[in-house]
């Protein structure tokens, strides 16, 4: 085996292969060749080799041959320890006509490795400090949103409809002239300002009086889900039945005490517990920001070759993901990607900036456990068997049959290369 370096992401591994070596990938063609084919004379995966030849030709099993012999030399690859293959190979320098059974032949796979970074300044960057402050104006934001939520809705008996009022009413949508698939609806509910239907609908609603019928005009949004209706001007007519406003709670002890909050039955503890949970999100959220900037400087600052088989295959997680997303609605990819407003352009190419980004962040961050020699101990590889444990709700025995070692350790090492570059940031 013979490795050459062709770029920072590939090499070319050429491998002679021994008569003996194809004989060795022929036996392997023709037990399989056998209990496929049929022979006058032979029951099937019976006939004898020297028939077969004679009958379909050594030639035939060739093919099969060369892919088993193949595998094998890639299998010799992927435990070199000098790289890390990250893709497919792609067979190269092979002349299969000149392939003969008695004489030995080379030829070469081109891989896609797992490239060298090159670091740039990772320790001590600048990093714009995060206020995790939570004032009063904050507590009181909380506490208006929940009784908003706790509003009833009671019919709105004289005046016309407003911003912020539940409209109850019939539509129907026509572009040029005709009605469209789903643009119709009876006694549909819809708060005047939320922002659910397209730009102009709502507004156009605002001034109607219960009762009273309008022509509303609008325009849906060159980038519309539904393709057939993107960038067309359109009008529903509307007729309004019932005009709704929202009555909110009134802010005392008695009402508190209905939220049924655990230790929670005042107004002073209730602005208490908010307070306590926000103070968490907001140090969370801080700690996530200081992360996200700290690891986008140091790949910014990093030189690396991403190969094209690492990203495809970062983008395949993602894709993945979203279809387990979309299953939990019972929904297909296209149809999820429809109704999150996306076209199918857009989130490939989200997928590809996602992927591409990912990748990039993990390439830095391994190469930083690397440069700074961090590694696992014994107790911190048993605390994340149990955290992993604990997560999937399954025994320690149970998930490391699934979860090797190596991959537990790489895990740690990675977390604390992300804590290792965090806590040596400098917050200005």
């Amino acid at each position: 085996m013979k490795l050459e370096k062709i770029s920072n992401n590939r090499v070319k591994v050429t491998f002679d292969v021994t008569p003996a070596e194809f004989e060795h990938g022929l036996d392997h063609a023709f037990d399989h060749a056998k209990e496929t084919v049929e022979v006058k004379g032979f029951r099937k995966g019976h006939v004898p080799r020297n028939i077969f030849e004679q009958k379909f030709g050594v030639e035939s099993l060739y093919e099969d041959a060369l892919n088993h012999v193949i595998g094998h030399k890639f299998d010799e690859v992927l435990s070199n320890k000098e790289i890390e293959v990250v893709g497919q190979p792609q067979v190269v320098d092979l002349d299969f006509a000149s392939i003969k059974r008695e004489e030995s032949f080379s030829f070469a796979l081109e891989v896609a490795i797992k490239p060298e970074v090159e670091l740039g300044q990772y320790k001590g960057l600048e990093v714009a400090k995060v206020d995790a402050t939570v004032t009063d104006a904050d507590v009181e934001k909380e506490v208006k949103a929940l009784l908003e939520q706790n509003a009833v809705l009671e019919v709105k008996e004289t005046g016309s409809l407003e911003n912020g009022d539940t409209a109850i009413f019939d539509f129907e949508g026509f572009v040029d002239g005709e009605a469209f698939d789903g643009g119709k609806a009876e006694n549909f509910s819809l708060e005047i300002g939320s922002g659910q239907f397209i730009p102009g609908f709502e507004e156009g609603m605002v001034g109607l009086e219960v009762g009273a019928s309008k022509d509303v005009d609008v325009t849906f949004p060159t980038e519309y889900h539904a393709e057939n209706l993107a960038g067309k001007k359109a009008v529903f007519k509307v007729t309004l039945h019932e005009i709704k406003v929202k009555k909110g709670a009134e802010l005392t002890d008695e009402w508190v005490k209905t939220l049924n909050r655990p230790n929670v039955e005042t107004v002073e503890a209730l602005n208490a517990e908010i307070r306590k949970s926000l103070e968490t999100n907001k140090a969370a959220q801080a700690k996530n920001q200081l992360i996200d900037e700290v690891i986008d400087k140091a790949v910014a600052n990093a030189k690396v070759d991403v190969p094209k088989e690492m990203i495809d295959t970062e983008i395949d997680y993602f894709k993945q993901n979203v279809e387990a997303q979309a299953k939990q609605y019972q929904l297909d990819l296209d149809t999820f990607i429809q109704l999150s407003g996306l076209t199918k352009e857009i989130f490939e190419q989200q997928a590809l900036e996602q992927a591409t980004k990912r990748v990039n962040q993990s390439l830095v961050i391994e190469a930083v456990g690397k440069k700074e020699a961090l590694k696992a101990t014994e107790q911190e590889l048993s605390e994340r068997y149990e955290s992993l444990a604990n997560q999937y709700n399954m025994s320690l025995e149970e998930i490391k049959k699934y979860v090797t070692n190596d991959l537990v350790e790489r895990d740690v090492v990675f977390q604390k290369a992300v804590d290792f570059m965090v806590d040596s940031a400098v917050q200005k």
